[in-house]
């Protein structure tokens, strides 16, 4: 069915919306018990430097050994990726909507999303997500982050859309104010109900439809 709403794309975040933040606070934290590390030190380390592996900048073999191999340690990195690996869960209720959305309304669906380069393949192909979504602007991939305007410029220059058809759903607030400035329509995400029923409204469904 092919919607005769202005919205024809939709730009998601992945962390936080489609499925668990990559790397965050918990999931560090939980790392630190489990491989009995100092979690201030990490941490410290971490903000240090994740952003430039976040950019593309650093590979994450490079990120741990400034972060958690600095010194010797009884686990191996391979060990230590793969429990952030497992860190990653869906939020399926969402990927479910965005799939729907997209088949329902003939929509381009784009990724918009700040990340390193490993943890995004990995995700991207554990979760299926390029089932569903179009192209992939990943600060890792585009050499800058959110909320650099760049970013969103770039993303509308590839889906080759105006700001007006696009819809953005986004947890991070500052994110989402700053798509809105330039005209982009943003929808902060707090939850499945609240972005399932925004976006009812957005593109005028009833609220039992499917999606």
């Amino acid at each position: 069915m092919t919607s005769v709403n202005p919205i024809t794309t939709l730009f998601v975040d992945v962390g936080g919306v489609l499925l668990t933040n990559g790397w965050d606070r918990e999931a560090r934290k939980l790392a630190a018990e489990t491989f009995k590390l100092n979690y201030s030190e990490m941490d410290e380390r971490h903000h240090l430097t994740f952003d430039t592996y976040e950019v593309g900048k650093l590979s994450l073999e490079e990120y741990l050994k400034r972060t958690v191999f600095y010194q010797p340690r009884a686990f191996t990195i391979e060990k230590f990726i793969e429990f952030m690996y497992s860190c990653s869960k869906p939020h399926q209720e969402m990927i479910d909507l965005i799939r729907n959305l997209k088949t329902q309304h003939d929509l381009k669906v784009a990724v918009v999303s700040n990340e390193g380069r490993e943890l995004t393949e990995h995700r991207i192909k554990t979760f299926k997500l390029s089932e569903f979504v179009d192209f992939f602007i990943v600060s890792c991939f585009a050499n800058m982050r959110k909320p650099d305007i760049g970013i969103y410029r770039l993303a509308l220059d590839v889906a080759q859309v105006a700001p007006k058809k696009v819809a953005y759903i986004e947890d991070r607030p500052l994110f989402v104010e700053v798509a809105n400035s330039l005209g982009i329509k943003g929808i902060c995400h707090r939850d499945f109900e609240n972005t399932r029923e925004t976006l009812h409204k957005l593109f005028g469904m009833e609220k039992g439809a499917s999606a």
